[in-house]
């Protein structure tokens, strides 16, 4: 019996698992090579066994990084590229590569670096998710930590301002979308009708940009003029994450539709409810109606009724 598996990793929102890309590679691997993994939302770097997510333990093995844990679990005969040939092997190497070079510094600059995005969406988010009070100080530390590996791949000559560097890594991000929607076509996956690696860290990567709602969102205006990798990740995240992801709406519609359904219940509960006591009103004995106390003759011998009262 194999050993049990558990993923640590951070939690999800707008309809995803995880917002981190990491996690959300390895976690649709696991899906797609029938992997066990027993996922744990720890939502704090700091409490994982090795400092960074995800983290897959095993009995006294903890590994972290993507590749490493995806290797491991190839080990354990969980394999989603059985069946790839020799070059497709070798085209899996270059895309992933290409992902890292292109696509990853404008997600990292999307989420950390971008102010609007930063301030408005991923501080509070992440802030919301870690305890007091390292909540004040991981989501700055996160953003360092993204600005300097965009600053140490792409910071050098002949690149030297922010703007220059945040210019070209759009650019370079375009283009990564353009390649892959052109090299996924129709086909449902980039192997044909079965995931492997390759559409797992092509995931992982896209799903955080297509799905979360940003103030700032050049990089999804683009990502949305590509129907066919749009369709890929509703397509996985409806077939992979059925039971744990649900749609999320737009942004405000959430409580929108939370508030109605809580009204539509409150009437329902209210109109149930006279029902009942009109159902207990007909079933109950009747009574004769009660008579009227007789009124009092007023002076002159008339009697007094409630009109001649309210007259003037």
């Amino acid at each position: 019996m194999a050993a049990p598996m558990e993923l640590s990793c951070w939690g999800g929102d707008w309809g995803l698992p995880s917002l981190h890309p990491e996690s959300l590679t390895v976690m649709a691997y696991a899906k797609f090579s029938g992997a066990p993994l027993t996922v744990n939302t720890i939502n704090n770097s700091w409490r994982a066994p090795k400092g960074d997510l995800p983290v897959l333990v095993s009995e006294d093995i903890v590994i972290s990084q993507p590749a490493k844990i995806l290797n491991f679990l190839r080990k354990q005969k969980y394999n989603a590229d059985y069946d790839l040939s020799a070059k497709q092997g070798a085209d899996t190497l270059a895309y992933i590569a290409l992902l890292e070079e292109k696509l990853l510094p404008a997600l990292l600059h999307t989420f950390w670096i971008e102010a609007e995005n930063y301030c408005s969406v991923t501080k509070p988010w992440f802030a919301s998710k870690i305890a007091f009070p390292l909540s004040l100080y991981l989501p700055g530390k996160m953003s360092r930590e993204a600005l300097n590996r965009i600053l140490l791949t792409k910071g050098g000559p002949p690149l030297y301002s922010l703007s220059e560097v945040e210019a070209q890594i759009y650019r370079d991000a375009k283009e990564c979308l353009n390649l892959l929607s052109k090299r996924l076509g129709t086909s449902q996956f980039f192997f044909g009708d079965t995931p492997t690696t390759l559409d797992a860290f092509v995931f992982g990567f896209l799903a955080p940009i297509y799905k979360v709602c940003f103030p700032r969102v050049q990089l999804q205006e683009h990502l949305k003029q590509l129907p066919n990798l749009c369709r890929f990740c509703d397509d996985i995240l409806t077939c992979y994450f059925r039971l744990t992801v649900s749609s999320h709406s737009p942004a405000g519609q959430d409580t929108a539709d939370a508030n109605l359904q809580k009204l539509t219940q409150l009437v329902n509960k209210e109109s149930n409810l006279i029902e009942k006591m009109d159902d207990n009103l007909r079933k109950s004995p009747q009574h004769a109606p009660r008579k009227l106390t007789t009124l009092k003759l007023a002076a002159g011998g008339e009697e007094s009724s409630p009109m001649s009262r309210l007259s003037p």
